[in-house]
């Protein structure tokens, strides 16, 4: 399992093509951004900034400048009047926590998310990107359980899921909680980490009364404290994560869904655990040879997706290559 986890991470990770799509995609989105307000500035930040994004991932894009009111609807305008997105997929969620708008662009089908003026986005990527330097498993560990929620629908928060920054807060404490010593070494088993990640917080974490905490080293806290401290009213969500970044910010207020992610995480728990078990080799599986391959599958549809990528863009690296030398 250990080595179908590292195998899963250089397979599904970015290829150089897929980040320069990418990259074309926020150049022209900037381009529109820039003919409206020229000293705005534009900032990636999510997944694509810290690198931990699957082949179907979105973009995150900050806009900061300064407005009266936010320019939402400028912005989608001016988006549709340029054709940079698909005509149907432009929506303003003006009244999210965290006003977006949301689009597709026309050419390479890949998503974007664009906010203004937030600050704690890029300050995250900042974050993540440290604790990857202290947790060396944590890309793997992440990747897979990305997969696992986006194959179950569970990884979109506005449909009560998993975002991407709550999953990696649960996975950096179940490290930094760990009891084991070596599971933050360089040279621990992966398959171990993912069977107990599974574990935890499929089985043993108290949802009902436990909150998550990832400053000063971690720990778990009552939420009954929590409360005390919050206006009145309040009530710590299902899922309570405390924003290391903001201490008032409950990242996982919007998983409304914890439980049907807490259930997920049990299965898994329950498949992978028979799978590895000494007596798996006496029980047929016809199904599938791999071990993860109980748990994710990577669709005909991304992989299609990934040889058009480096078949627009996989080329330019080549020519690029050749002329240097």
């Amino acid at each position: 399992l250990h080595e179908e986890i590292i195998d899963f991470y250089k397979y599904m990770s970015p290829r150089p093509e897929e980040e320069r799509m990418r990259m074309e995609v926020v150049n022209r989105i900037e381009n529109v951004i820039k003919e409206l307000w020229p000293n705005a500035d534009v900032q990636i930040f999510g997944s694509f900034k810290t690198g931990l994004y699957l082949p179907t991932s979105d973009i995150d894009l900050v806009v900061f400048g300064k407005w009266e009111t936010l320019p939402l609807w400028t912005l989608e305008e001016a988006l549709r009047k340029h054709n940079v997105a698909d005509e149907n997929s432009v929506k303003v969620l003006d009244k999210a926590t965290v006003p977006i708008i949301k689009l597709t662009d026309s050419f390479t089908e890949v998503k974007v998310d664009i906010s203004f003026n937030v600050q704690n986005g890029v300050k995250a990527a900042q974050l993540i990107k440290d604790f990857i330097k202290k947790y060396p498993v944590l890309p793997y560990l992440v990747l897979v359980l990305k997969q696992f929620l986006l194959q179950r629908d569970l990884n979109e928060v506005f449909t009560g899921g998993i975002g991407s920054y709550s999953l990696f807060l649960m996975a950096v404490s179940f490290l930094q909680l760990h009891p084991r010593e070596d599971a933050c070494m360089p040279n621990a088993n992966y398959g171990v980490l993912l069977i107990e990640f599974f574990e935890l917080y499929g089985r043993h974490f108290n949802y009902l009364k436990t909150g998550i905490r990832i400053k000063d080293g971690g720990s778990y806290v009552a939420k009954d404290e929590v409360q005390k401290s919050m206006l009145d009213g309040y009530r710590p969500s299902m899922l309570y994560i405390e924003d290391p970044l903001q201490p008032g910010n409950d990242v996982g207020r919007s998983s409304y869904g914890a439980m049907q992610v807490k259930q997920a995480f049990d299965y898994a728990y329950v498949v992978l655990s028979h799978a590895v078990s000494p007596i798996a080799k006496y029980y047929p599986n016809n199904e599938t040879e791999s071990i993860l391959g109980r748990i994710i599958r990577v669709t005909q549809e991304v992989a299609t997706y990934r040889d058009w990528i480096s078949k627009q863009w996989g080329m330019q690296s080549r020519t690029e290559s050749s002329c240097n030398g």
